[in-house]
């Protein structure tokens, strides 16, 4: 699965919302995108089966079928192998250089490693 930065600004919206018409995408989205531009957009994410839509009156309402989790984790890959050579090391570093990670982001990201790591010694 691949979305393009575009797709992926308008399943942020339908994410954050649930489900939404062609006006409530073209209102959320941080680009001022033409109507039509936005509603090619929609149609070619149903294409490609990561939304649905019903009749809501004179409008369709469109529903995600793809999961953020799954969004992320293919997005993540990509970054991986594209970016980090692989390296889940460099990822993980690149995100601890983070200037403005505070200190109970990093003890809960501590948490995360301990419990991975018990996990891998059973």
């Amino acid at each position: 699965m691949h979305l393009t930065r575009r797709e992926l600004d308008v399943m942020a919206v339908i994410w954050k919302l649930g489900s939404a018409t062609v006006a409530d995408v073209k209102a959320g989205l941080a680009d001022d995108l033409a109507y039509p531009t936005v509603l090619t957009m929609l149609r070619t994410l149903e294409s490609k089966g990561h939304v649905r839509h019903t009749l809501e009156g004179k409008a369709f309402r469109y529903f995600p079928r793809l999961q953020s989790a799954d969004a992320g984790t293919s997005a993540l890959s990509r970054v991986l192998d594209k970016v980090y050579r692989g390296s889940r090391e460099l990822l993980v570093a690149g995100l601890l250089e983070d200037e403005d990670i505070d200190a109970d982001e990093l003890r809960r990201l501590k948490k995360l490693v301990d419990n991975k790591l018990k996990e891998t010694k059973k």
